[in-house]
C-alpha cells in the first residue's frame, strides 16, 4: 500500500504523543548534529552538504515514508561509495549519481520490489557491511592521528601505505582529543541516557581545544566557516559521457540504500511491533535522494542508531522524524557558525567508533564457521570492497551467491531409476503411488525426477539417461514432485524426446503438475509430444505402455 505512516498516525494522534515525539525528535536531532558533520567530512564533501542532508532527506523520509519512527540522513555506510564518487567524477557527479539512484528507488518502490530487496544473502550483507566498515576505520585514521597530509589515496593498501611513511608526523594533541572522545562514547551511558554521548563529546572536546588552544585542525581552519543559512537549488553540470559512467554507482547508491532503509524499518518494528510498508520507504527514499543533491546534500538512508534513538526516546509517529529535521535546521540557521571550531579529531573518533559498531566483527567471525560455501561468499565480497570497490564486491558477492545457490537447488533435485531397483517394502505413509507395488513390464524403464527442474539440474537429467544400457521400447518420467520447470530443463526434455523417437522409443509423462503443464504448453512441447502422452498417474503411464507394446492389461496388474 503506498500510502505515508504519517497520513496513517495522524488518524488516531494525541496530545500526549505529540509531546513525546517533540521530546524524541529534539534528542534525534541532538544526536544527529555530530553524525551529519563527520560523515559529509568523511565522505570527502564540506560539513555543510552532511548538515543540508540530514534536514532536507530527513524532513522528507518521515514525512512520505512507510515507517512509524524511520530516521533518516547521511549514514556511515555511504561514505566510502560516496568518497570514491566524489574522488573521480567530483561533486556534480555525486549529484548526479544520487539523483539516478533515487530515481531506481522510486521505480523499485512502484515496482513492488520491496520484499524482493530482503533476499540479498546475509553473507554479502556481512561481507560489504564489515569491507565497509573496514575502509571507514582506516579513512579516519588520518585525523584521529593528526597525520600531516595534504591529500590521502582512496585506495586501501596505498592509503595505509601513505600514513606508515608519515607516522612521524603524529599530533599528540590530536591523539589525545580522539582518546577522550572514545572514553566519554564508552563511559557516559552508564552514567546518563538523557544526553547522547557523541553530543557531549563533541561539546566537551571543542570546549577543551578552544580554552587551551590546541594545536590541532578544526572543521574552520580546513572547511572555513560553515554559512549559516539555507542552501540555495544548484542544478549539476556533467556530460552525457560521464552520465553513463555513473550507471554502476547510482546502483550501488540505490542497492545499499533500499538494503539499509529496510533493514532499519524491520529493527524498528521488532521495537515496537509495528509493520513498515516497505514499497512506500523505497519510494520516500526516493524522493528524499532525488531532492536533496539538487540543494547540496548527499546520499541518504534510513539510519539505525538513530532511529533506535527515536524509539528509546518515545517517538512513535513519523512526526518525532519532523521534529529530527526541523531541529536540526535550526541548529544550522543559527549556531552553523560555531561548527567551525569542532576538532576534526573529534569527528573522526566519532566516525571510527560508528564503524566499529556498525561492522559486527562477532557475526563476521561466526560466519567464517558457516558452510564453506556462504564464507567464500562472504570473504570475497569483502576483500573486493575492501581492495578494489563497493561495486565490484556487491555484484561478484551476489553472483556467487547465485551460482552456489544453483548448485545447491541443483544437488537437492536428482533423477533416478525406480522400474526395477525400488524395492522399499519398509516405507512408512503413503505408498499409493510407489512403483514396488506395480509390474512394469519388459521393456518399459520408469524415471522420476525429484525436485525443481532447471538448467542447474537439466545436465544431471541427461547424464543419468544417457546411462540406460537398453534403448526401452517406453520410457516413463515421473514429475509428481517437480513444483517447477524451465526453459532449459524443456529443451533437455524436447532432445530427449527427439533423440528416443529414433531408437522408436515412447516417451511418456505422468503426474505433471500445474507449473510445469502450463511450461510445457506455452513452449510447445506439449503440441510436440502430444496429448495421449501427458498422463494423469503411473498407472495411467504404465496402462499405456502396455497398450503400445500390445499387451494384455492383466500382464501388468498390480500384485
Amino acid at each position: 500500500m503506498l500510502v505515508p505512516k504519517l497520513f496513517t498516525t495522524l488518524k488516531t494522534y494525541s496530545r500526549d504523543q505529540l509531546v513525546a515525539d517533540i521530546t524524541a525528535g529534539l534528542i534525534v536531532g541532538v544526536v544527529a548534529l555530530p553524525l551529519a558533520i563527520a560523515f559529509a567530512i568523511a565522505s570527502g564533501v564540506t560539513p555543510d552538504r552532511g548538515l543540508y542532508t540530514a534536514v532536507i532527506a530527513g524532513f522528507i523520509i518521515s514525512a512520505l515514508g512507510g515507517s512509524r519512527v524511520q530516521i533518516g540522513g547521511p549514514t556511515g555506510a555511504f561514505v566510502v561509495i560516496v568518497y570514491g564518487i566524489v574522488q573521480k567524477y567530483g561533486v556534480d557527479g555525486l549529484t548526479v549519481a544520487t539523483i539516478m539512484a533515487g530515481l531506481l528507488l522510486i521505480g523499485f518502490g512502484l515496482a513492488r520490489l520491496g520484499a524482493a530487496i530482503k533476499f540479498i544473502p546475509f553473507p554479502v550483507v556481512t561481507g560489504f557491511t564489515s569491507g565497509i566498515a573496514a575502509i571507514l576505520i582506516v579513512q579516519q585514521l588520518r585525523d584521529v592521528l593528526g597525520l600531516r597530509l595534504t591529500s590521502a589515496p582512496p585506495e586501501f593498501i596505498e592509503r595505509l601505505s601513505l600514513y606508515a611513511a608519515n607516522i612521524r608526523t603524529v599530533n599528540e594533541y590530536a591523539v589525545a582529543l580522539s582518546l577522550a572522545t572514545f572514553l566519554i562514547l564508552m563511559l557516559w551511558p552508564r552514567f546518563s541516557h538523557k544526553l547522547p554521548a557523541p553530543f557531549v563529546a563533541l561539546i566537551l572536546t571543542t570546549v577543551a581545544a578552544y580554552l587551551l588552544h590546541l594545536p590541532v585542525e578544526t572543521i574552520g581552519s580546513r572547511f572555513g566557516e560553515i554559512r549559516a543559512g539555507f542552501p540555495s537549488l544548484a542544478l549539476p553540470s556533467i556530460s552525457l559521457a560521464e552520465g553513463r559512467l555513473l550507471v554502476g554507482p547510482a546502483l550501488t547508491i540505490a542497492a545499499l540504500g533500499a538494503v539499509e532503509s529496510l533493514l532499519s524499518a524491520v529493527v524498528a518494528d521488532g521495537m515496537i511491533g509495528g509493520r513498515h510498508r516497505s514499497n512506500m520507504e523505497l519510494v520516500a527514499q526516493g524522493v528524499a535522494n532525488v531532492v536533496t543533491p539538487l540543494f547540496g546534500g548527499i546520499p541518504a538512508t534510513g539510519a539505525i542508531a538513530r532511529t533506535a534513538t527515536n524509539v528509546k526516546s518515545g517517538g512513535r509517529t513519523p512526526v518525532a522524524g519532523i521534529v529530527h529535521a526541523l531541529t536540526l535546521l535550526i541548529i544550522t540557521l543559527f549556531f552553523g557558525r560555531l561548527a567551525a571550531l569542532i576538532p576534526l579529531a573529534t569527528l573522526a573518533a566519532i566516525v571510527l567508533w560508528v564503524a566499529y559498531r556498525m561492522a559486527e566483527w562477532r557475526v563476521f567471525k561466526s560466519e567464517l564457521s558457516a558452510p564453506k560455501s556462504d564464507a567464500i561468499v562472504m570473504m570475497s565480497t569483502f576483500l573486493l570492497t575492501v581492495l578494489v570497490d563497493l561495486t565490484t564486491g556487491i555484484a561478484v558477492g551476489m553472483v556467487l551467491a547465485a551460482f552456489l545457490f544453483m548448485k545447491r537447488m541443483a544437488e537437492v533435485t536428482n533423477v533416478t531409476l525406480v522400474s526395477r531397483d525400488f524395492q522399499d517394502a519398509q516405507q512408512s505413509g503413503d505408498v499409493s503411488g510407489a512403483i514396488y507395488r506395480r509390474r512394469v513390464p519388459p521393456g518399459v524403464e520408469v524415471y522420476e525426477i525429484n525436485g525443481p527442474f532447471f538448467f542447474g539440474a537439466a545436465e544431471k537429467f541427461k547424464d543419468t539417461l544417457a546411462e540406460v544400457s537398453k534403448k526401452p521400447k517406453v520410457l516413463i518420467i515421473r514429475m509428481r514432485n517437480v513444483p517447477a520447470i524451465d526453459s532449459t530443463a524443456i529443451h533437455a526434455l524436447r532432445d530427449l524426446i527427439r533423440r528416443t523417437r529414433k531408437d522408436r522409443t515412447m516417451v511418456l509423462l505422468s503426474e505433471v503438475r500445474s507449473q510445469p503443464l502450463v511450461a510445457l504448453g506455452r513452449s510447445g512441447l506439449l503440441e510436440e509430444i502430444g496429448d495421449d502422452c501427458i498422463l494423469g498417474d503411473v498407472d495411467e503411464a504404465l496402462a499405456a505402455a502396455r497398450t503400445h507394446l500390445g499387451l494384455p492389461p492383466e500382464e501388468g496388474a498390480a500384485a
